[in-house]
C-alpha cells in the first residue's frame, strides 16, 4: 500500500511539473504571435477565441528557428518566459517535495488523539452565555506568585494577567464531573462562578459554608436562598417524616426512609438479619406516630421506641392496639408489631438496640428542633412561583455524624422529583408525534397525545461538594441515568477516582453517565494515570538519523534518514501530575479533549461584582427568605382542639388520590400535635391562624356578617337532634370568628398572606 501512494505522488509531481511548463510555453507562443502581430506567415491558428487567434504550445520554437533574426528581442523574450516558467515549477517542485518530506502527518494508526479548537467548543454547545462555568480560553494569561504569610507558610497564588475572550459553559442536561485535588481551585473556579450564574434552582451540598457566604446574597436577589444548618440553631427547618404522603404512597415512602436509616453510611452490599428486622420495626413506627402520636418527626420516633415508662413489649402492644383508621389499627403497623411480638425476649431485644443503634443522631437536640417541622416541601425546589437555593450548611467536624440525615435528605429528593413525568393532551397538529398516528383510535377525534412533557418550573442545580463524603448513595448511581430527563443537572466533584471506588467500587457507573468531565490535574498515580486514558493515545513521529564514514573524513560518505511512527498519550500520568495551577482538562462527549485555563472569580471582572453580597444571616432574613404566600400544611397536621372520639366516630369517605384511583380517608384519625404545623413565623397568633385556616375559610363564607351568624346560631339550636359533632363544629367557629377579628387588629405587616 506504501509503494502505490509512493508511485501515485511521484506521478502527480510529474504531471503537474509538465503541465505548468507546456503552460509557460503556450505564454511564450502567444507572446509572439501578439509582438509579430498575428501575421498569416504564423500559419493557421488552432482556434479564434473572441477575436483573438490561439495557436499550438510549442510554435513559438519554430518560428524563432525561421523568423528569430528579423525580431531577436520578441524571441529573447518567449524564451525568458519559457525558462522561468520551468525554473519556478522546478523550484516548487522541490519545496512540496522537502515539506511533505518534513512535514508529513502521522498515520494514526496508533491513535488521533489531539486538542480540541474553536469550532469544535462551538459545535457542542460550550461557547453560549449562560449554563454551568466549565472554565475560560486558553488564551487567558496567569503567572504565579510566591507568598509568606505572617506566619511562615509559603504559599503559591496565581495571579491573572488577562481575562479569557471567552467563558466555556454548558446548558444541556447531561451531569457534569469534576475531580481534582484539594486546595486546586475546584470552589472558586467550578462551584462559585456557577452559583454566580445560574438562575434556576439549587441544592448545594455546602461544607465549609464558603458558597453560602459567597453566593447567597446574589441569589436572594431572585429566589428563596434557604439554609438548613442541622447542627446550629435557627436553621431552616425540615422534617423527612412529613414528607410521606397519606394514603396510596405512604408504606413506600416509609418503607423509602426506612432504607436509609438502616445503612447509615451507605456501606451495606447486603442487609443482616438484625437490619432487615429493624427496618420492619421502622416502618411499621414511623406510620404510628404519624398517624397517632403527637410529635411527627424523627426526634419523636427516638422517644417512642425508647420510652422510659413502658417496655418494647407493650409499646408494641400499643402499636398493634391503636386504632388508626376508622375504628380499626393500620393493616401495616399491626402487621409489623406482631411480626416483632412474634420473636424471643433475646432476639427482640437485640433488634431494639440495633435500631436505637441507626437514630443515636436524632438524640441531639438542635437536630431534633431542626427536623421536627418543615419549613419548605421537596416540590417546592423545582415548582414554586419563585426559584429555590436550598444551601446544606455541615460543618467538617460533623460530616461523619451528620451523614445518615444528609443522605435521607438527598435520598427523599432524587425519589420524589423523578416519580412522575406527565404528559401533556392538545390538540393534533405540529407537535404532534408518530406516536399519535399509533394511538389515534384510542383518543377523542380532537385530543392526541403528545410526546412533549411538563416540564417544571425550574429546573434545579444539585452541586454537590465532596460527592463521596457521602457514602454511597446506592439510589443516586442508579437515578443518575435518567435524572436529566426530569429537569435535573448534577455537578459532582472528588478528590481523586480513588474516593469514588472506595465509595462505589472499581465498576461504579458514576464516571460512565457524566457527559461532562473536568479535571485539575491530580496528586496520585492511578488517578494521573487514569486520566492519561481518558485523553487517549496519538500517533507520534520520530526521526532517527544513521552516519556512515571516516572520523577524519571532511565530509560523511553516506548519511540515512528514517522516520518510525510510535504511540504517545496526548498527556503522559507524569505531565498530569506536574499539570501547572492555572490549566484545567475539558473532556466533553463528542469531541477531543480541551485544554482550557481555570476560572477565579475574585480576579474576574465578570462575577466578583456579584460575589460576596451579604447574605441573608440574621433570623429576621431567614425569615424573610421563607414561604409567604402559601401555608405548609400536609396530611399529618390537624387541629389540637378537634374531638378525636367523635371523629373516629364519623363514617369513613372516599377521596381521590394524584392519580385518580379511590382510597379511603384517613382525615378521621388520631390527633396531630403542634409540632406538625410549619409556620415560618415564631409568633403564637400565627400559629393559631394556620391551624384554622380552614374554618376561616368556611366562616368567611357563611358567617359574612352578625345577622347571618345569629340566624346560623338560632338555627342551630332549634335542631332538636344537633349531634355532637356539629356542636363541637359551631363552637369552632365562634371561636375562631372571635380571634381572627383580634388578629387583624395585631397582624405584624411583614407576615404575609396566608390563602383560604
Amino acid at each position: 500500500m506504501n509503494n502505490t501512494r509512493t508511485i501515485n505522488v511521484f506521478y502527480s509531481h510529474v504531471s503537474a511539473g509538465l503541465v505548468f511548463t507546456l503552460l509557460g510555453m503556450w505564454c511564450s507562443t502567444q507572446y509572439v504571435a501578439y509582438a509579430l502581430g498575428y501575421q498569416p506567415a504564423l500559419g493557421k491558428p488552432v482556434f479564434i477565441l473572441n477575436g483573438y487567434p490561439l495557436y499550438e504550445p510549442w510554435l513559438w520554437m519554430y518560428w524563432a528557428y525561421h523568423f528569430e533574426p528579423y525580431a531577436p528581442q520578441v524571441f529573447d523574450m518567449a524564451s525568458w518566459i519559457t525558462y522561468t516558467s520551468f525554473f519556478v515549477m522546478f523550484g516548487l517542485m522541490v519545496v512540496l517535495a522537502i515539506r511533505r518530506a518534513r512535514y508529513r502527518s502521522a498515520s494514526g494508526v496508533y491513535g488521533t488523539a489531539r486538542w480540541a479548537n474553536r469550532k469544535e467548543l462551538e459545535r457542542v454547545g460550550l461557547l453560549e452565555d449562560k449554563g454551568v462555568i466549565l472554565a475560560q480560553g486558553n488564551d487567558a494569561k496567569f503567572h504565579s506568585v510566591v507568598k509568606t504569610d505572617a506566619s511562615g507558610d509559603v504559599n503559591v497564588q496565581w495571579v491573572m494577567d488577562r481575562e479569557g475572550k471567552e467563558v466555556l459553559r454548558h446548558n444541556g442536561p447531561e451531569h457534569v464531573f469534576c475531580f481534582a485535588p484539594t486546595r486546586s481551585g475546584k470552589g472558586v473556579g467550578l462551584v462559585i462562578p456557577t452559583l454566580l450564574t445560574w438562575t434556576g434552582s439549587c441544592v448545594v451540598y455546602d461544607i465549609k459554608k464558603e458558597n453560602w457566604a459567597a453566593t447567597s446574597g446574589w441569589r436572594r436577589k431572585f429566589s428563596h436562598c434557604l439554609r438548613f444548618e442541622p447542627t446550629t440553631p435557627g436553621s431552616v427547618r425540615f422534617n423527612p417524616l412529613l414528607e410521606i404522603r397519606k394514603g396510596l404512597y405512604e408504606v413506600r415512602d416509609a418503607q423509602n426512609i426506612a432504607d436509609i436509616l438502616v445503612d447509615p453510611e451507605g456501606s451495606l452490599e447486603r442487609r443482616d438479619h438484625w437490619d432487615k428486622t429493624a427496618h420492619t420495626i421502622f416502618v411499621g413506627a414511623i406510620l404510628h406516630i404519624l398517624y397517632a402520636e403527637k410529635d411527627k418527626s424523627i426526634a419523636g420516633l427516638v422517644g417512642f421506641l425508647s420510652d422510659p415508662d413502658r417496655s418494647i413489649e407493650e409499646t408494641l402492644h400499643y402499636m398493634l392496639n391503636t386504632q388508626h383508621l376508622t375504628n380499626a389499627p393500620h393493616p401495616v403497623v399491626a402487621s409489623c408489631a406482631r411480626e416483632a411480638l412474634n420473636k424471643s425476649p433475646n432476639e427482640l431485644s437485640g433488634v431494639i438496640s440495633t435500631a436505637m443503634t441507626f437514630l443515636a443522631l436524632f438524640r441531639d437536640p438542635i437536630i431534633a428542633e431542626n427536623t421536627a417541622v418543615s419549613d419548605f416541601h421537596i416540590e417546592d425546589l423545582m415548582n414554586s412561583r419563585r426559584p429555590v437555593s436550598l444551601y446544606i450548611v455541615v460543618p467538617p467536624s460533623d460530616i461523619d455524624r451528620t451523614k445518615p440525615l444528609i443522605r435521607l435528605i438527598l435520598n427523599q429528593m432524587g425519589r420524589r422529583l423523578t416519580e412522575k413525568m406527565t404528559f401533556r393532551q392538545m390538540k393534533s397538529g405540529k407537535d404532534a408525534s408518530a406516536l399519535n398516528v399509533l394511538l389515534k383510535n384510542m383518543q377523542r377525534p380532537n385530543d392526541k397525545l403528545t410526546a412533549q412533557k411538563e416540564q417544571p418550573k425550574h429546573r434545579m442545580l444539585l452541586m454537590l461538594d465532596e460527592f463521596p463524603s457521602l457514602g454511597r448513595l446506592s439510589f443516586f448511581e442508579t437515578e443518575l441515568a435518567y435524572l436529566a430527563g426530569y429537569g435535573i443537572k448534577c455537578i459532582m466533584i472528588s478528590q481523586s477516582l480513588n474516593q469514588i471506588e472506595k465509595a462505589y467500587g472499581q465498576n461504579n457507573s458514576i464516571l460512565d453517565n457524566s457527559h461532562v468531565r473536568i479535571t485539575y490535574g491530580a496528586l496520585d498515580e492511578r488517578t494521573a494515570k487514569r486520566i492519561s486514558d481518558l485523553l487517549g493515545q496519538a500517533t507520534e513521529k520520530r526521526r532517527q538519523m544513521n552516519f556512515a564514514g571516516s572520523r577524519l573524513a571532511p565530509w560523511l560518505g553516506h548519511v540515512m534518514e528514517t522516520e518510525q511512527e510510535s504511540p504517545r498519550p496526548l498527556l503522559t500520568p507524569g505531565e498530569i501530575l506536574q499539570l501547572p495551577g492555572d490549566d484545567a482538562l475539558l473532556m466533553v462527549g463528542g469531541i477531543p479533549p480541551y485544554r482550557a485555563k481555570k476560572v477565579m472569580y475574585y480576579q474576574d471582572d465578570r462575577f466578583k461584582e456579584r460575589a460576596w453580597l451579604p447574605a441573608p444571616d440574621t433570623d429576621e432574613e431567614q425569615v424573610a427568605e421563607l414561604f409567604k404566600s402559601q401555608t405548609l400544611r400536609n396530611d399529618w397536621c390537624i387541629d389540637d382542639d378537634r374531638d378525636v372520639a367523635s371523629m373516629q366516630n364519623q363514617p369513613n369517605k372516599d377521596v381521590r388520590d394524584d392519580d385518580g384511583i379511590t382510597q379511603p380517608d384517613h382525615s378521621g384519625s388520631a390527633i396531630g400535635g403542634k409540632e406538625c404545623e410549619t409556620g415560618q413565623e415564631d409568633q403564637k397568633w400565627e400559629k393559631d391562624l394556620e391551624k384554622d385556616a380552614i374554618l376561616l375559610a368556611l366562616e368567611e363564607k357563611v358567617l359574612s356578617d352578625e345577622s347571618e351568624q345569629k340566624a346560623l346560631f338560632a338555627s342551630a339550636n332549634e335542631e332538636a337532634e344537633l349531634s355532637q359533632n356539629q356542636k363541637v363544629l359551631q363552637e369552632k367557629m365562634r371561636r375562631a370568628q372571635e380571634r381572627n377579628r383580634s388578629i387583624e387588629l395585631s397582624r405584624s405587616p411583614g407576615g404575609g398572606e396566608l390563602p383560604l
